[in-house]
């Protein structure tokens, strides 16, 4: 192997030579806000090496995700495709072990295994349990973590650690390594994970690899150990106090991939791709930060599906950079396949790499879509319209977290009607004002576009939606249903 400008290349008994597969790695974090990063501004939490990463790539500043809660962004992600197409369209809550993401669909595991490379997931699947939808059954050859959505990340009681929202004394996490192997994870669960990535890339240094490291943190609930917290005593709120402790541990496990990476000789061969399943959640006492937007996970408002999204790949992408137009975690697929030589595979995704090294000055998507129907949304590449369903519901119900389903879960019809929201995203991007009213033909364009997308969809969720909150949007209650 012998290098040669910006590209590794690989020399051939007969003499050819070709660009050899770089490996590649997501970060994935667990509602992190867009502005919890300080490279998007944040500046309660100190992430130097995230910022770190996005100083050594491209920092996509309208970088979404195809849905507002944790499940059905990571079936988008994982598929390439829109979730509503194959129907994992909510959250599962709890029903993990009825059903799981469509065994018809490829996934980024299959895809990367396909193409050479050895695959491995640790951390959270949160796309199905039983066996047929077990990671290791749907590409990955290993795996270390937890199938369903929910986990502690320490025993409350271990010396200094500290805890909010709920009682977590007691318990210790058994993760899965394989398909069945149980282990009794007593270090914090963050730390944990970070060790079993680094361990992979050592272990599989002289291969082509697909690691996705998809952590919890900073999911509630919200703990974190000293080691983290004394970053932070001079905040006085304990869940803005644990939840930035939360995100340095997360700040330090990109640290020390990278740094496994660097041991390795393998950093610059390698792409790197850090970003959110979601935006931060409302329901942690204000201790995150979705700025400057608007709304919070379970929200169609960019502050829920509008997240911290780094793309770094020093051999092939400029350092230091910044991309400016809508990008999703749905390209991932067909940028990921692209880097390593193969074809494309989804109508949905689309190859980024061009685009972030300004081959093609162009944008890749002309509209994005959402829906946890019957709530949907469309954007543009300045004007992003949701329709939210109006309720019975009253303004004394607004403070309730949840809701409780009627049997068979929440409708997809909406007998009260819909809320009509118009944002202009380049000149209001805090979505503070609702154009609906003046710009009817706009309302009307996008409606009609959504409708296209939509026609393409299965005609149901494999699960009904069993979740759903309130919220109030220009003087109106709205139901959402994730």
């Amino acid at each position: 192997m012998v290098r040669r400008g910006l590209f590794t290349l690989v020399v051939f008994c007969g003499g050819a030579l070709a660009w050899a597969q770089p490996n590649v790695v997501v970060i994935l974090a667990d509602d992190l806000g867009y502005g919890d990063i300080g490279v998007n501004g944040g500046e309660i939490i100190s992430t130097p090496h995230i910022d770190a990463l996005a100083s050594r790539g491209v920092r996509l500043t309208q970088g979404y995700v195809s849905h507002p809660v944790c499940s059905p962004s990571r079936a988008g992600l994982m598929t390439g495709r829109y979730q509503q197409r194959h129907g994992w369209e909510f959250n599962p809550a709890g029903r993990d072990q009825d059903a799981g993401v469509s065994t018809d669909e490829t996934t980024l595991a299959d895809a990367m295994r396909a193409a050479g490379y050895r695959t491995g997931l640790v951390g959270k699947w949160h796309l199905g349990s039983e066996p047929e939808h077990h990671p290791v059954s749907r590409g990955f050859d290993e795996f270390f973590g937890f199938v369903g959505g929910g986990s502690i990340f320490i025993d409350g009681d271990a010396p200094g650690v500290e805890s909010w929202g709920g009682l977590r004394a007691g318990r210790s996490n058994t993760m899965l390594r394989g398909l069945a192997q149980e282990e009794v994870v007593e270090e914090y669960l963050t730390d944990r994970f970070t060790d079993e990535a680094v361990d992979f890339i050592e272990r599989h240094a002289d291969v082509p690899f697909f690691l996705f490291l998809s952590h919890k943190t900073p999911h509630t609930p919200l703990q974190a150990t000293a080691r983290y917290l004394n970053r932070y005593r001079h905040i006085a709120d304990d869940a803005t106090r644990i939840y930035a402790a939360m995100a340095a541990s997360l700040d330090d496990s990109v640290d020390e991939v990278v740094g496994a990476l660097n041991r390795a000789g393998l950093r610059n061969d390698t792409l790197i791709v850090f970003l959110s399943d979601n935006g931060c959640a409302e329901y942690i006492a204000g201790a995150c930060s979705n700025a400057p937007f608007r709304g919070h996970k379970r929200y169609f408002h960019e502050g829920g599906v509008r997240v911290p999204f780094i793309v770094s790949w020093p051999d092939r992408l400029p350092e230091g950079a910044v991309f400016d137009d809508p990008a999703s975690a749905l390209d991932l697929m067909d940028t990921f396949l692209a880097a390593a030589g193969h074809e494309e595979v989804s109508d949905d995704s689309v190859n980024l790499l061009p685009y972030l090294d300004g081959t093609d000055d162009g944008a890749p998507h002309d509209y994005l879509y959402w829906r946890a129907e019957p709530n949907w949304a469309v954007r543009d590449d300045r004007w992003k319209l949701i329709r939210y369903n109006r309720t019975d519901f009253t303004q004394d119900d607004l403070g309730r977290v949840q809701l409780e389903p009627p049997e068979g879960g929440w409708p997809t019809d909406s007998p009260h009607g819909q809320v009509t929201l118009l944002y202009d995203l380049v000149n209001d991007p805090s979505e503070t004002v609702n154009y609906a009213a003046g710009r009817p033909e706009v309302v009307e364009r996008l409606t009609e576009a959504w409708n296209r997308w939509n026609a393409w969809n299965a005609p149901e969720a494999i699960l009904p939606a069993s979740r759903s909150t309130l919220a109030e949007f220009h003087g109106e209650i709205v139901q959402l249903v994730f």
